[in-house]
């Protein structure tokens, strides 16, 4: 290893890399030329004194040592970022970058419209919106804001509870003309289910409760809640939706509603350290106001 202290811009190349798997894949998503990011890779590999990638016909694979430096580069790029949201809020009024993260459906179906009021409110405000069913790390500033369906555990975040979303049976009334109506629970063996491709903890402790919610069961997998969402609304066959986002489309209908409710906590939290900073504030207060309207809707 030199003495030489990495260039942050090095670490940002090396994520990119391990992501796409070659060079010039790296510099096409990042906009550098092919050399350009070999020199970062090569330069990197020098100062920390490492082999990273073993060259091959058909890429770049990582060393077990890129491997295991993958999470603290993550941390190195993460931090950078927050760096540069920070700096872009100084100034007058409510300004900046302000990063959030929620789940595919509250991202795509539930957000835009307060986003874009929050936006019409604070024009020098920038939001970048990553979607994820994954709890972005509040706590390394892989985001600012985050929307969760479960209560923050971690004592240095500030978290608010919006209320609670309710989940429901739905299919579209093409697929019920076609296949009848379920009676009951028992009756969904006889339907084409919508539901989950990989059995997550949550969807353990969901079959704990429903147990006919089985992979064996469902004739659509997909651990993509849009996708999910899009086979109901195709008129594929019965599936798990927000009860509200399905009120909105007179095509679906609601399916045994005394036999499977779902009720989800919803939170908006962020960092404490965050607090005092106006663009965080004011977006914090807006998806607060603007998710309780939703719910209450």
């Amino acid at each position: 290893m030199t003495e030489n202290e990495p260039s942050w811009e090095w670490y940002r190349t090396f994520l990119k890399v391990l992501e796409t798997g070659s060079l010039s894949a790296a510099g096409r998503a990042m906009g550098l030329t092919q050399p350009t990011v070999g020199r970062h890779i090569d330069n990197l590999e020098t100062a920390l004194g490492l082999k990273l990638f073993i060259r091959s016909f058909d890429g770049f694979a990582p060393t077990d040592a890129a491997l295991e430096l993958r999470p603290y580069a993550a941390g190195v790029a993460a931090t950078t970022a927050a760096l540069r949201r920070v700096a872009s809020s100084h100034g007058t009024g409510v300004r900046g970058t302000v990063r959030l993260t929620a789940s595919e459906v509250i991202g795509i179906e539930v957000l835009p419209p307060i986003l874009a009021a929050l936006k019409n409110e604070h024009p020098a405000l920038t939001i970048e919106l990553v979607l994820s069913n994954k709890a972005d790390d509040l706590l390394h500033r892989e985001a600012d804001i985050a929307v969760r369906m479960f209560r923050p555990a971690q004592d240095a975040l500030v978290a608010k509870r919006v209320g609670s979303i309710e989940l429901g049976l739905h299919a579209h009334k093409r697929y019920l003309a076609a296949y009848g109506i379920p009676k009951s629970i028992a009756g969904l063996s006889d339907h084409a289910l919508i539901g989950f491709d990989y059995e997550s903890a949550y969807i353990r402790r969901l079959q704990d409760q429903f147990p006919w919610f089985s992979r064996a069961a469902l004739a659509f997998r997909a651990d993509s809640d849009l996708a999910q969402l899009a086979a109901i609304r195709a008129g594929f066959g019965i599936g798990i939706c927000q009860s509200a986002l399905a009120a909105k489309d007179k095509a679906l209908v609601r399916l045994l509603p005394t036999q499977f409710s779902i009720m989800m906590d919803t939170w908006v939290a962020m960092h404490e350290d965050l607090r005092q900073s106006a663009r965080c504030a004011a977006t914090f207060a807006a998806l607060v106001a603007g998710l309780s309207a939703y719910i209450q809707r």
